[in-house]
């Protein structure tokens, strides 16, 4: 079987080029027709990326900025005339797809898979798709990491990575854990080579490459390109695509790391069972378990509490008494016992000193945690002394408090939550917490790294955020962050949300969504935190807690006080206020202004809506005021009363993006605008003639009371 390199002249796309998912302008092809570079589908939508082309359907092989919500029908795909290639989802509103610097003077898409931009010249690359991996590997691509992706109809990052470290070794480890001595598996690279799809491994610049994805077999005149997928599953494949007179192609798994899943480490978790037909994995659990869930693959728990299980039960209950059958072969045994003593003592110490020379790889697990592959198990001993005894405070709120630390592996700075107000008898729940947060894998959510459960400690551990919160940046700020930082905020919230509810296993309502849990990098991309911990607090500790559920006041959606079924809608409805005070630059309700109907942001925005005055909000900023408008009607329309009138996180992306038409919002009749005032709103706010008028002191009394935290 030869190689053949690519021989055919590379296609180049000329500047001003662009392509539509809608028309039959959809996408750029090579010149064998094997590979296309645009638009595909997505879910509702539609994604940048290169994929190989078959009758039998589309093998997606790169995908841009992954992580990303599907575009609607409306973007468009530029290689614009001053040489950067990008979306446009909207007037105004780019997104990038090549990161250069350098202006490009043509593209092309090639017979490798590879998408480059050229320079000056079309033999000059300056930037090309094989640089930047999703989850697939092409001929002639470096191996660089990779990253799974979280399902096989979605290209967002899941649960593990691959590495070639020095010897030779592919690795694959959880996406959480990162590089650590104990991963998920590994293999010798070279194991790859037997047929010659893969060069061999350079020991000197840790680079393992495919030589070529292309061979062809001129006497059946077949063609056969080849990928290496690390899988949903976390296994590295090698698929070969055979092309035929037709263009169907024949997909086959020419290797895998392992030819049985479950010798995969923890496939099954903790507890779990795992039987295999030679290709799909069967999960069930040892007896006296339960699944922790109906996938099966996050481990089993106790079918009962030991304590409160046993405490139940009558005495005679408790004996498990079985007749032996066999009587004589234990009297037999008895008697040997002294012959074999000292065969017993040597498989002793032999087991003490491997066990001693393996000890250094694992850490002891607390009593009663669970072990879970994608988060590390500290002890509280561990985040004592990381923390310096708890000594520096980040942040205090209803959970908990935040401290500073740095873990000695890698050196790294984390962010250590004690939990407060925990529900004592929830262990079983805790653990499946743990799992559930630990799989949650997004750009815009702050990384659960381990946790703690020791007793009544039960600690979490964050990757440190080192910009601050939100509501730092907003409100404590000088100055107001520049208008576009904000828009990109403002998205980068919404996406979080839309994984959150759209893409995760296991569909999450945050619960909290307010400035102070949304956090910043040094990048100033912003993460959402304490998603989903509102689940593990006690039901009786305060009445914010139990009223609210955890959502705080002022961002808490009209349901919770009326102790009505709670949705994703109410999530849609917090980030409706987080919008608009992005937007304003100022909290949501504010008694130091200049007049009574600026107090409650919404209600003024809403009044300066339907007056034609939103520069009012923005105070003299250059801002653009078709972006403006769209921010505050999406806003407006995030917080009506009725949860049905509420758009869906992914429509308040598609507005935000412009890529769909933001309708006029209706008035809210309501909490949403008086929020604070409930019981005592007469007394405190009240409208006559169209003018707001308000009680400071009274005001002032209120909030103290009831433990509100207005911005000052």
């Amino acid at each position: 079987m030869g190689v053949r390199a690519q021989t055919a002249e590379p296609k180049l796309i000329e500047l001003g080029s662009s392509l539509s998912p809608m028309d039959g302008s959809s996408s750029w092809v090579s010149p064998s027709g094997h590979f296309a570079f645009g638009f595909y589908p997505q879910d509702t939508g539609f994604a940048v990326g290169v994929w190989l082309v078959s009758q039998s359907g589309k093998t997606v092989v790169w995908t841009a900025n992954r992580d990303d919500p599907p575009v609607s029908s409306n973007t468009a795909l530029e290689f614009t005339r001053n040489g950067k290639l990008l979306l446009r989802t909207g007037p105004g509103e780019e997104i990038t797809i090549a990161d250069v610097a350098e202006s490009a003077t043509s593209a092309s898409m090639l017979d490798s898979g590879n998408f480059v931009l050229f320079g000056d010249n079309s033999s000059f690359i300056i930037w090309q798709s094989f640089q930047n991996p999703t989850d697939t590997l092409l001929g002639g691509q470096n191996l660089s990491n990779i990253l799974s992706s979280s399902k096989t109809e979605s290209p967002a990052i899941g649960g593990f990575f691959l590495s070639l470290q020095s010897g030779g070794r592919i690795v694959s480890y959880p996406y959480n854990m990162g590089v650590s001595e104990d991963p998920y598996w590994t293999v010798d690279a070279r194991d790859l080579n037997d047929k010659g799809l893969l060069s061999s491994y350079d020991a000197t610049s840790n680079i393992l490459t495919l030589a070529s994805n292309i061979s062809s077999d001129d006497a059946n005149n077949e063609t056969i390109i080849y990928r290496a997928t690390l899988d949903v599953d976390g296994v590295l494949r090698l698929y070969s695509h055979s092309f035929g007179n037709s263009n169907i192609s024949t997909v086959s798994i020419m290797w895998s790391a392992f030819k049985n899943p479950c010798d995969v480490k923890g496939l099954c978790g903790v507890n779990g069972l795992c039987s295999s037909n030679g290709t799909n994995a069967n999960c069930s659990c040892v007896p006296g378990f339960v699944s922790i869930n109906r996938e099966k693959y996050l481990g089993c728990y106790r079918s009962f509490n030991n304590e409160e299980g046993c405490r139940g039960q009558e005495p005679e209950s408790l004996y498990n008494i079985t007749t032996l059958i066999n009587v004589k072969l234990i009297l037999i045994l008895a008697s040997s016992l002294g012959s074999i003593a000292f065969l017993c003592a040597l498989v002793a110490v032999s087991s003490f000193f491997i066990y001693r020379s393996q000890v250094h790889r694992y850490r002891k697990l607390s009593e009663n945690a669970m072990e879970e592959f994608t988060l590390r198990s500290f002890s509280y001993n561990d985040l004592e002394k990381a923390t310096d005894g708890f000594r520096e405070e980040l942040g205090r709120g209803p959970f908990g408090a935040v401290y500073k630390g740095t873990i000695a592996q890698g050196n790294r700075t984390i962010a250590v939550k004690r939990l407060e107000k925990v529900v004592e008898e929830g262990e079983r729940e805790f653990q499946a917490e743990m799992t559930i947060i630990g799989r949650t894998h997004h750009r815009n959510l702050v990384r659960l790294l381990g946790f703690c459960m020791q007793g009544s400690k039960k600690l979490l551990v964050y990757e440190y955020m080192s910009d601050g919160s939100l509501a730092d940046l907003l409100f404590n700020g000088e100055k107001r962050p520049i208008w576009r930082e904000r828009v990109r905020i403002a998205l980068d919230v919404a996406r979080g949300i839309f994984y959150l509810h759209e893409e995760c296993e296991v569909r999450i309502i945050h619960g909290d969504i307010k400035p102070k849990n949304i956090l910043l990098d040094d990048s100033w991309t912003a993460k959402l935190s304490d998603f989903r911990l509102a689940r593990l607090l006690r039901p009786n500790q305060t009445g914010t807690i139990s009223r609210l559920g955890g959502s705080s006041r002022g961002y808490s959606a009209p349901e919770w006080q009326k102790r009505m079924l709670i949705s994703m809608e109410a999530d849609v409805y917090s980030f409706g206020v987080v919008l608009l005070e992005i937007v304003c630059c100022r909290s949501n309700l504010d008694i130091n202004v200049s007049t009574g109907d600026e107090i409650l942001l919404c209600s003024w925005v809403y009044s300066c809506f339907v007056a034609g005055e939103l520069e009012k909000l923005v105070e003299g900023e250059e801002v653009d005021m078709k972006t403006l408008e769209r921010m505050v009607k999406v806003g407006l329309l995030c917080i009506q009363d009725d949860p049905s009138l509420r758009p869906t996180v992914k429509n308040v992306i598609l507005m935000l993006e412009g890529t769909m038409n933001v309708p006029v919002p209706p008035f809210s009749n309501s909490s949403s605008f008086l929020m604070y005032m409930h019981p005592h709103t007469e007394a405190i706010f009240f409208r006559r003639n169209g003018a707001s008028t308000y009680n400071k002191n009274f005001m002032s009394m209120y909030l103290i009371e009831n433990s509100v935290e207005p911005s000052k």
